[in-house]
């Protein structure tokens, strides 16, 4: 198969053609709605919009393949890991080309590869030790569901935005296979911040439809909520996506990005602790979860939850009892308060959450029909203050050195990278980096002193140099280490808020 056939690459250049411009204007608009945030300090639901969240409307129903969505495995198109994900027992595998990849032209190439041999269940893999890997045959292989990239990231390549490379190669080589199959081609649309990113969404599967000629309504999306402007909106984009509507994700890192940018300017009340500290539990966290379900539930849509990125130990049995442990009250609390599944990383982490969805779902796919009567204000969703935690010593840097290990192996073409038995991927490089930004722009005090970036300077030549002897010189040496920190310097450390760090990153990358 020619990933890159000419019709292949025709499809894309017509739907750049066709909807380049406006996503263009809508990326313009999110610039003015920031100022906006910036000017007030507040962010409310929108009033010309009332009549969508006033009135009686709901999505269409569900294809089979995506009626049970109770565990969700995420991961990276790479070859070994599309077969662990689709081998792993999961209902749903999230195909990711966005922030578990990254956009090395061989990984945009090789990950649709990858997915049109995943599509026709004839990938296979040999690695260098000689190990086979191939799809099982002894039970039903998940669900595929896309994530292209968000709209606000180009591909060079072919001069387009990376969102309709990563959705229409995937569309063209795929769509009719899996309708033949009994499935259908499904996205998971990510960083949207409102209902008018949406609808160019609804318009783009509108015309890539009648274009291959596939019913209308074949192609469905679930919309990832992690911005916050987007929290406002949760009624509006699934109306605005219409036929093509299944379902929206709780998105929890990037959540947390998305408030530290939009209110960067509101001083201390905006001002998050340890980003371990910030739990699901939080008040404004709750808030956001409560919405959720329940705007979804109103319209029939799935409520899906966030991540579970812990990596099991094959070596330290007592981490494991402890982080498991979190991962499965994590799952419980998930299940009970009315989401349908929910998402993990690793295979070994299915089980955990599949019985705790099957502990509330019993034999039921999804509980759609649990209908909640949730009252959620602007102000329970902006209440970042009552948030309980403190920034710690341990917290800066452990956003400095996961950062600068992160960014490290994305830079060399690796956007899933196991740090600390958890499997990280960009939103945790944001989160991170944009709390250093913040903790310094605020006068954040740690240990009795304010932060600067002199001190985080420090921290990231203590911190390298742990690595540099965890690694030994030479290795050290030959990796990206001393790019890594400049970019990260650049986006924690400069006086202006980089919107993207994957912006800038995508410079130093083939």
């Amino acid at each position: 198969m020619d990933v890159l056939s000419p019709e292949a690459v025709a499809f894309v250049g017509d739907l750049q053609r066709r909807f380049g411009p406006r996503r263009d204007e809508l990326l313009a608009r999110r610039g003015e709605r920031r100022s906006e945030i910036a000017r007030t300090g507040r962010l409310d639901f929108r009033p010309d919009t009332q009549a969508v969240r006033d009135s009686t409307w709901r999505v269409p129903a569900a294809p089979p393949d995506l009626t049970d969505r109770r565990v969700e495995i995420t991961g990276p198109t790479e070859r070994k890991m599309t077969i662990n994900a689709l081998n792993s027992g999961a209902q749903v595998w999230l195909a990711d080309h966005e922030d578990a990849n990254t956009p090395h032209w061989s990984n945009v190439v090789g990950g649709q590869q990858n997915l049109y041999e995943a599509v026709r269940r004839t990938i296979t893999y040999e690695a260098p030790d000689g190990r086979r890997y191939a799809l099982r045959d002894d039970r039903p292989l998940p669900t595929i569901v896309v994530r292209p990239r968000g709209w606000h990231l180009d591909e060079r390549h072919l001069d387009a935005a990376g969102a309709f490379v990563d959705f229409g190669l995937y569309l063209f080589h795929n769509a009719k296979e899996l309708v033949e199959r009994g499935s259908g081609p499904y996205f998971y649309l990510p960083k949207m911040e409102g209902y008018r990113e949406a609808a160019l969404w609804h318009d783009v599967f509108d015309h890539a439809e009648q274009s291959i000629g596939l019913p209308h309504g074949t192609i469905r999306a679930t919309v990832l909520i992690e911005t916050i402007p987007a929290a406002f909106e949760m009624d509006e984009i699934l109306h605005a996506l219409g036929p093509y509507a299944s379902g929206l994700n709780a998105g929890r890192w990037d959540y947390l990005f998305s408030i530290i940018k939009n209110f960067r300017d509101a001083g201390p009340r905006f001002v998050l602790p340890d980003r371990s500290a910030v739990t699901m539990t939080a008040p404004f966290m709750r808030a956001y979860t409560e919405l959720l379900v329940s705007t979804c539930h109103r319209r029939g849509a799935f409520a899906m939850g966030g991540m579970a990125a812990f990596i099991p130990s094959r070596r330290d049995a007592a981490v494991n009892e402890v982080a498991l442990a979190k991962v499965r009250e994590d799952k419980e609390r998930e299940a009970t308060d009315g989401f349908d599944g929910s998402w993990v990383a690793h295979p070994d982490l299915v089980g955990i959450c599949r019985d705790a969805f099957d502990r509330v779902l019993g034999d039921r796919p999804n509980q759609l029909d649990r209908l909640r009567d949730v009252v959620v204000t602007a102000g329970e969703l902006l209440d970042v203050a009552a948030t309980p935690g403190a920034v710690t010593e341990d917290g800066v840097r452990g956003n400095v050195s996961v950062a600068l290990q992160y960014i490290e192996s994305w830079l060399d073409g690796n956007g899933a990278v196991a740090i600390n038995n958890l499997m990280e991927d960009t939103a945790t490089a944001e989160i991170a980096r944009s709390q250093i930004w913040q903790w310094i722009r605020n006068g954040v005090r740690v240990d009795g002193v304010p932060l600067t970036a002199e001190r985080v300077r420090a921290i990231e030549d203590e911190e390298l140099d742990r690595i540099r002897t965890a690694l030994g010189d030479d290795a050290y040496e030959a990796r990206r280490f001393a790019d890594a920190r400049a970019l990260f310097e650049q986006v924690a450390l400069a006086d202006d808020f980089v919107e993207f760090l994957t912006v800038p990153a995508y410079q130093l990358v083939d």
